[in-house]
């Protein structure tokens, strides 16, 4: 796993192998991160199921302005910290929370995302509770854009509030960009 773009490109990660996590491949990334090119500069971005690091991670070298890193994985929150150690990463935070209790935290904290990413296990209804608590604590800056990453177009739900811009298959996974109407 590598930075594909931006100030750290070719830079190197660690967190593949991380149990229970399944790190966005390179091409996928390349794909979304040109999807969203235009959104990226000085961007406040949200990597909630983050792993690795991996999307936040290239957000910051891609031009966003602060990332904030959630995982609930003690080994996930390991290698975050190295990786941003390695990298020498400044405007960045890792947290290690449940996802819903971050997402409290956050609008406890009044902080809000031009992007946030979600890419939880397959097997769970993850996506659809996140994009409910985005909507209901308004974490979504006005324009931002969540992206979402599963197994299957089925597993991403959401409300009428929201619209898909953008959709797109990689063999067995599929992303699809949601802003608010």
């Amino acid at each position: 796993m590598k930075i594909i773009t931006g100030k750290y490109k070719g830079r190197r990660l660690e967190g593949f192998t991380i149990e229970g996590t399944r790190p966005t491949m390179d091409r996928v990334k390349e794909s979304i991160f040109g999807m969203l090119q235009n959104n990226m500069e000085n961007s406040i971005v949200l990597d909630l199921f983050a792993g690795s690091g991996n999307l936040g991670i290239e957000a910051l070298s891609e031009g966003a302005k602060k990332a904030y890193l959630v995982d609930s994985n003690n080994q996930a929150i390991r290698i975050m910290k190295k990786n941003i150690q390695i990298i020498n990463i400044e405007n960045v935070e890792c947290i290690h929370l449940d996802y819903q209790k971050a997402l409290q935290k956050f609008a406890t904290d009044k902080i809000k995302f031009d992007l946030i990413f979600l890419d939880p296990p397959y097997q769970t209804n993850y996506i659809e509770k996140s994009i409910k608590i985005i909507e209901d604590k308004e974490l979504l800056r006005e324009n931002g854009i969540i992206i979402c990453e599963s197994d299957k177009k089925e597993k991403i739900q959401y409300s009428s509030k929201w619209k898909c811009v953008k959709e797109k298959k990689y063999g067995d996974k599929v992303v699809v960009l949601l802003e608010k109407i």
